[in-house]
């Protein structure tokens, strides 16, 4: 069955489905914060959770493969595109509920790190301070074990609804201890959909003190990292050192392919400027793992999702990568 033939029997069955958008050849550069790449040839907006089984046999019936977006915040896709699925949680997806007194905390796959944050700090509750600075969605922080200022998802993450697309089935509650959390990455492949997500947060010494913490982090990324077009931290802290010092000694500030250039204001940063293509973008990351690997001989590892590039371009940045079939 071709691309086209597929895709078309997605269509059909989610035809008539409410809570649930689909549109054809979406721009990858209007959906991730680098601004390029290629185009996702069904993008589907998912704003109910009554739709999750239609979507789920829709992926079945086709065969298409899937890549969760979220906030396209640390996600690379090829110039050539993504011949499947891209998803995006958004409507009851986006939810926060939160119980003060217990400080549990359940958050939709949809909603934003940074609205969470504020949340939890209004309701007295501390633990999920840093995710104020992270650009991301809570079903991307779970994928990725996103962290910073100390902390991660896996401190105050109890368990996950996740929905298996291709066998289309639902897997309610399940334990944050069998999700092979690590440093950015897990076990969950880009199949596994999280769709909520329950944290355990402790009371806070004040609401004053939460909303400090929140300015401090705030002000601290304003002044140390770059805004504009880009992923984040492109390359994981190999143990007991930090990429962005490595390349820095490097001498790869400001090293530019093509419209992508090394950030001058933080050297683990990749700056998309105008007319970037997301091959600079990728053949800038394997040039800074060569002058790394040949100036103090490590091999830096990147945690940006790769998608839609061959397998041994991916392999050479990410070799101990979990989802292999993140390029598919």
């Amino acid at each position: 069955m071709s691309v086209t033939d597929r895709l078309d029997t997605f269509d059909r069955v989610l035809d008539g489905v409410s809570g649930v958008l689909v549109e054809r050849d979406v721009s990858a550069a209007s959906l991730t914060t680098y601004r390029t790449g290629g185009s996702i040839r069904a993008l589907v907006r998912l704003s109910s959770r009554s739709a999750l089984p239609a979507v789920a046999d829709a992926v079945a019936a086709s065969g298409l493969d899937t890549l969760p977006i979220g906030n396209g915040s640390n996600l690379l896709v090829a110039d050539v595109g993504f011949d499947g699925v891209g998803l995006i949680l958004e409507g009851e997806f986006a939810d926060v509920s939160i119980e003060a007194e217990t400080g549990v905390v359940r958050l939709g796959g949809g909603a934003g790190l940074p609205v969470a944050a504020r949340a939890t700090v209004r309701a007295g509750l501390t633990g999920f301070e840093w995710a104020v600075g992270v650009p991301g969605r809570i079903g991307g922080a779970v994928r990725m074990n996103a962290g910073g200022h100390g902390s991660d998802m896996a401190h105050s993450l109890v368990d996950v609804d996740i929905v298996d697309l291709r066998r289309g089935v639902v897997h309610d509650a399940v334990s944050a201890a069998t999700l092979d959390l690590g440093y950015r990455c897990s076990r969950l492949g880009p199949h596994e959909l999280v769709t909520s997500a329950t944290l355990q947060l402790d009371p806070a010494t004040s609401v004053d003190t939460g909303a400090e913490t929140l300015r401090e982090i705030v002000s601290w990324r304003r002044a140390h990292q770059p805004g504009g077009p880009n992923a984040g931290s492109v390359f994981t802290n190999p143990a007991g050192d930090s990429a962005g010092r490595l390349i820095d000694l490097a001498g790869a500030k400001g090293l530019r392919v093509g419209g992508a250039e090394v950030s001058p204001k933080h050297a683990n940063f990749i700056q998309a400027g105008e007319g970037a293509s997301a091959d600079d973008v990728l053949t800038l990351m394997e040039r800074l793992v060569d002058l790394v690997d040949e100036r103090h001989g490590v091999r830096l590892h990147a945690e940006t999702r790769l998608v839609g590039f061959g397998r041994d371009r991916v392999a050479y940045v990410q070799p101990d990568r979990r989802a292999s079939d993140d390029d598919a």
